[in-house]
């Protein structure tokens, strides 16, 4: 397995470790919706919705490059697309967000609430 999958997939497990310490309520995770995959499908007990959860990770970390900086525009546009189609396949009616977990050096350094999607003015 290359290193970045070994990485990435080291920074879900961290990821859905942190959540649930957090009282999250972990669901699901690399949830496959078309051609884009959700990382990891939680519940926020105290806000009462749905998380999609967004995790970036590096292997060692460093104050001028945070793995937020890799969460592309095109990576935006894919993650809000998986998780409106989520939600219409699940026919979910309630309230969610998209969150973004930052993982370097095997732990979590930011754990941004409700990741702003806009997209050249549009969301």
């Amino acid at each position: 397995m290359a290193d970045h999958i070994q990485i990435g997939k080291e920074g879900e497990r961290i990821a859905k470790a942190y959540l649930q310490r957090q009282g999250y309520r972990i669901y699901r995770w690399n949830v496959q919706v078309s051609h884009e995959e959700l990382d990891i499908i939680a519940y926020d007990p105290i806000e009462k919705c749905l998380v999609f959860a967004e995790v970036k990770s590096r292997s060692k970390d460093d104050k001028h490059y945070s793995p937020s900086l890799n969460l592309t525009t095109e990576k935006k546009r894919h993650i809000l697309r998986a998780a409106r189609r989520w939600v219409a396949a699940k026919k979910y009616e309630g309230s969610w967000r998209i969150d973004l977990i930052c993982i370097a050096g095997k732990r979590v350094v930011d754990h941004l609430i409700e990741v702003n999607l806009k997209l050249n003015g549009r969301s």
